[in-house]
This record gives C-alpha cells, structure tokens and sequence, in this order.
C-alpha cells in the first residue's frame, strides 16, 4: 500500500518534466520563428493586433516644396550651431524624388541624393521584394560597414511594418510562407560607386543607398532612436 502513493509522486513528476519540455521547446520554436520572421516579437502583439487603440500613422515632416536638393553645397557644420541637440534630428526620404532630407527641429536643412531596392515603387512588405519600406522608422543603431562605409539600422519590422505585412497575407497579395524581412538601413556604395547615385540608379535589396561622402556626413549627425520618415 505504501508504494502506490510513491508511484504517484513518480507519475506526476513524469508530467511535470513532459510540460516543462514542451514549455521550453515551444518556447525555443516561437524564437526561432521571431528571429526567421515568421512571427512578431511577443511585446508588439497587442499593437500589430491593435488591441490596444490603433491611430493611423500621420507625416511627421513638413513637405520639402520642389525637387531640388537643399543645401547639398554646404557641410552641416556651417548649416547648424554647433550647440545643437541630437534629438532634434530627424530624417525625411522620398522615394520619388530621390531625395534625402536631414531636418533640425522639424525643419530642413540639408537634402542628399538617395536611391533604393531594384524595385524602387511601392511598400515594402516581405522579404525578397527588392522594395524600399515606407512609414515612420527609427534608428536602430549605428556602425561602419565594410563596403558600404556605414549603415544606419533602422528598426524595420516594427508594429506597423507587420500590421501591413499582415494585411498583404490576408488580402491575398503576399503568400503566407514568405518571412517580412530585416536588416534595413541606410548606407554607401561600395568604394569608386558613388555615379550610382548620381544616375539614381536603384541597386540595393531594399535599403536607402547614399554616396559614401554623404552617408559619413550623416553618421555624426544622428543617434539612435532618430526618427526617420520614408514617403512614396
């Protein structure tokens, strides 16, 4: 009689090894596909889910009338007072004008010649499509590259990124098997390259691509969590 209960212990702690494992191989399964971009980080559930009140995304930038580039002869150092603050940055891009903007407390001072993914029109919203994304990003950290010069990370996919990638699924445009993609940031050209911005030649898989000149100007002018807008 004495070792029926012994069983029991025996059993339950059987079950409680069965379920800490599946626990944790589920868990190692759900990081593996964050990290494939299969699925969304657990913490921005509720806001591509819109569980939480979902507004729609509005311009952070003021339109840069024309398409000239502003100030492009000039260094940033003779365009801001050296007292200036690293959070007053901010970046405009707009796709269609091949165009650059660095913005000082929302207001343009210095515009740069820019090109993107070889399939230059229209949001990015998997990975393999060769497209530039569009919204509002932020720097996601900072560091020199060794053929491009720098790159600037941005912080894409985030909530909005996968809301639209989503939708794109359901909506049919998109087939469920294809991952949303990452590693988007602006950089330079590989050395010797830089006639491929003045052409506004599109060669990269999806980044924001600048003359290498450009792009080590930038670097010390911004800081993670810069924002940076992307517009059509």
């Amino acid at each position: 009689m004495k070792q029926e209960p012994l069983k029991i212990i025996s059993l339950h702690r059987q079950q409680i090894k069965i379920i800490l494992l599946l626990l944790i191989s589920g868990s190692l399964f759900y990081l593996l596909l964050v990290r494939l971009g299969f699925l969304a980080p657990i913490q921005e559930i509720p806001q591509i889910l819109c569980l939480k009140t979902c507004q729609p995304e509005q311009n952070f930038h003021s339109n840069l009338p024309g398409n000239q580039l502003l100030n492009y002869d000039k260094s940033l150092e003779q365009l801001i007072d050296t007292n200036y603050n690293k959070n007053k940055i901010s970046i405009l891009i707009e796709k269609s004008q091949h165009r650059l903007t660095l913005y000082y407390d929302l207001k343009p001072v210095k515009s740069y010649p820019v090109v993107f993914g070889s399939n230059s029109v229209g949001d990015k919203y998997g990975e393999g499509d060769r497209r530039t994304p569009e919204g509002i990003l932020k720097v996601r950290d900072l560091y020199p590259h060794p053929q491009w010069s720098k790159f600037i990370w941005l912080d894409y996919p985030n909530s909005q990124s996968w809301r639209k990638h989503l939708q794109a699924k359901l909506d049919g445009k998109l087939a469920w098997y294809i991952p949303i993609g990452g590693q988007v940031g602006i950089h330079g050209v590989p050395v010797g390259t830089d006639k491929m911005i003045s052409d506004r030649y599109n060669w990269t898989w999806g980044c924001p691509s600048l003359k290498n000149q450009d792009v080590d100007e930038l670097y010390q002018w911004i800081e993670k969590g810069t924002v940076v807008e992307i517009l059509p």
